[in-house]
């Protein structure tokens, strides 16, 4: 499989006080994660992909009543913004089924949820520019996580299994796709949420928005009810 391009190198330079709030807070974050989960990959995946999911939710819900309020056009922001929701928790499927993890991990994920939609509610009320900012810098640790995940497979540390049948679909990998194709578009989706939110974050504060890495084709999902007949 062909990787998707991506610029591995995008970094957003923080301007401001919000920006270095945003970008401090990620590093703390990226300092837990190696801290607890060290080289453990995939279950650091189903973690943070937890923590991931919240941010588009967030998002659309707020707009969307803010556009009810004003009775104005959102401009596309909450179609993108659940399409990033449902593409994180697609993520968050996909390593379910790989890593398998455990009841104690099961009661974290539920724990740093709760806790971090609460957070990242308040933080979206007080100022959408640092919480999108947040998103930036989060998915750009994302993308060098998951390039660490591919060094681990690519040098053998990590085996290389075949992908599950529920990544196979969403993202219309063949028959024979390995764990190594779903890391590649797993972090082709990371840069294009990582390129969306730093541009949201650049719309609100005034500045140029930057351009938005190519994103990888996802297979709409079909209701369970449509899957059962």
């Amino acid at each position: 499989m062909t990787a998707p391009f991506i610029d591995l190198s995008v970094h957003h330079a923080p301007k401001g006080f919000s920006d270095r709030v945003a970008l401090g807070f990620t590093k703390v974050l990226r300092w837990t994660a190696d801290t607890f989960f060290a080289e453990r990959y995939g279950h650091r995946a189903v973690v943070l992909e937890t923590v991931a999911a919240v941010p588009g939710m967030v998002g659309a819900t707020i707009n969307h009543l803010a556009c009810l309020r004003r009775m104005c056009d959102d401009k596309g922001w909450i179609k993108t913004l659940m399409d990033e929701a449902e593409n994180e928790r697609m993520h968050l499927m996909t390593f379910i089924e790989i890593s398998k993890p455990t009841w104690f991990e099961r009661a974290v994920i539920i724990g740093v949820q709760w806790v971090f939609y609460l957070f990242f509610f308040a933080l979206y009320l007080m100022s959408s520019k640092t919480a999108h900012r947040v998103v930036g810098y989060f998915e750009e640790e994302a993308v060098i996580s998951y390039t660490h995940y591919l060094a681990e497979i690519d040098e053998g540390r990590s085996a290389n299994v075949p992908a599950p049948a529920i990544a196979k679909r969403y993202w219309a990998l063949p028959d024979n796709a390995t764990l190594r194709d779903v890391v590649l578009v797993v972090r082709a989706d990371e840069a294009h949420h990582r390129d969306v939110n730093h541009g949201f974050a650049n719309v609100i504060a005034g500045l140029p928005q930057t351009a938005v890495a190519p994103c990888p084709v996802h297979v709409p999902l079909e209701p369970i009810w449509k899957q059962a007949a």
